[in-house]
């Protein structure tokens, strides 16, 4: 359906009491600008993590906006390893690369409201813990090298 019948449609949902809330996802600044002159749009969810940051302007904006951001494949598996800085980070606080992929799309945004999979308990304890992690200002710069360019996956 176009984004319009999918606008409209929610829209008369919204009326008849339906949907509360709005989430879209897979967005730019101009859509969401768009999808709230008529809808009451809490959140967005967009591809977001450590080694892709090209809705950078998104979240931005959704701070500024006081909009849930919420970060899909926010461990970007497959692309994280046990080499470079995330690993020296996690070596010396003693946790996994994965810990601090979560400890840093927490410390990025007051906007971020971060969900990643879990397939058991212990993974559950795991990613919860992420969020006792403290990672410094040098340690999130020291991350920006595993950005790919600003716009590739859009």
């Amino acid at each position: 359906m176009p984004a319009d019948g999918q606008r409209g449609a929610l829209v008369q949902f919204q009326r008849e009491g339906l949907v509360p809330h709005v989430g879209l996802s897979e967005v730019s600044v101009p859509d969401i600008e768009l999808a709230r002159q008529n809808l009451p749009v809490v959140s967005v969810q967009n591809r977001y993590n450590v080694t892709d940051r090209s809705w950078e302007d998104v979240l931005k904006y959704c701070e500024s906006e006081r909009l849930a951001f919420i970060p899909w494949f926010p461990l970007s598996r497959g692309h994280l390893d046990d080499h470079g800085p995330l690993a020296r980070v996690a070596k010396r606080q003693h946790v996994t690369v994965a810990q601090v992929a979560l400890a840093w799309l927490l410390g990025r945004s007051t906007a971020m409201l971060v969900i990643p999979g879990t397939s058991s308990v212990g993974h559950l304890e795991e990613n919860v813990s992420a969020a006792g992690v403290r990672l410094t200002e040098a340690d999130m710069n020291e991350f920006d090298c595993l950005a790919h360019p600003a716009g590739s996956a859009h």
